[in-house]
């Protein structure tokens, strides 16, 4: 064995033993990663840098599709919207998660069916979802419609209305995360040592501070990974959008729903402009990227880890 894999591998025969067995349990989780994410990626590269659309030959074209993608007003709308919907389901989804995490994590008579009916919505097709949420919020029958009638309030087109088209695409999207959100917060409540709230009883803290002062530092690990999740689902909502605007103009009237995966979408299978397609998918990761990477840099500032200060 060369001696540079050596001291890579450690000083003693035990250290190598390790480290090659290290690398013997990874190597699976490794090689899948590489095959079914690296290359992909890479060919999705290659293929921005081309003008392709699946039936002429592809032509290399270099970063002409980037260029085009800075100036295409659609592209920037669409962007727009995806982060719009970020504001609207992010925050939304974490807050409901926590509140129905703390409410099942109290000792309720049939919590366990009440877990499982706020988990149903993640099992749920969003497909199936998605088609009945469009009749629950049809103008004319719908069960929203329908409710705020009784309160003077007239037919509001939720769909058709470039200014409201996000905000049912936002309630579904919402709908079937905040189980997956709130399954993780209940694993973080219950990982709280129970001395803690026992300690703050003892000096007389009130249920809003054991609340602030234990609950959300010792929960912070758990939130930064449900924002995280939240954060990166919101940038690849798609069904909703295909779905619940199918059945008036495809991503809303004037594009007023069109997300950067819906996008993508439509260039790629619609108009088969396949390198334009691959460039979106690329500046879409990238801003994925991005911004995980500043939500990692900003974790030091909020987010408590027990053995960091023990």
């Amino acid at each position: 064995m060369p001696s540079a894999l050596l001291r890579f591998l450690g000083p003693t025969p035990f250290t190598r033993r390790k480290a090659l067995w290290g690398i013997a349990l990874i190597a699976p989780n490794t090689l899948g990663l590489f095959f079914f994410f690296g290359i992909p990626v890479l060919m999705a590269f290659a293929t921005s840098l081309q003008e392709w659309n699946a039936i002429k030959p592809a032509k290399f074209i270099g970063f002409d599709n980037f260029t085009r993608l800075a100036s295409d007003p659609t592209f920037w709308n669409a962007l727009e919207n995806t982060f719009k919907l970020l504001g609207m389901t992010v925050p939304a989804e974490i807050v409901l998660a926590l509140l129905v995490a703390i409410m099942l994590n109290q000792p309720l008579a049939g919590r366990s069916i009440f877990r499982a009916a706020y988990f149903l919505p993640v099992v749920t097709s969003t497909v199936a979802a998605s088609v009945v949420w469009t009749w629950i919020f049809q103008p004319r029958y719908g069960i929203i419609n329908s409710f705020l009638s009784l309160f003077g309030v007239g037919e509001i087109k939720w769909l058709t209305e470039p200014s409201l088209a996000l905000i049912p695409i936002a309630v579904v999207a919402i709908w079937q995360r905040v189980g997956f959100d709130m399954v993780l917060f209940l694993a973080g409540l219950q990982s709280i040592p129970g001395v803690l709230y026992e300690a703050a009883l003892i000096d007389g803290a009130t249920n809003w501070q054991r609340f602030r002062h234990v609950t959300l530092p010792m929960l912070s690990p758990t939130t930064f990974l449900v924002t995280v999740l939240a954060v990166v689902n919101a940038f690849q909502i798609f069904d909703q959008v295909y779905i619940m605007t199918l059945r008036t103009v495809p991503g809303g009237i004037g594009g007023s729903a069109t997300t950067l995966t819906y996008f993508l979408y439509r260039r790629a299978f619609t108009n088969s402009e396949f390198g334009y397609a691959s460039a979106v998918a690329l500046v879409l990761f990238v801003i994925i990227l991005a911004v995980t990477i500043i939500q990692l840099r900003v974790q030091r500032y909020w987010v408590y880890y027990e053995s960091e200060e023990g």
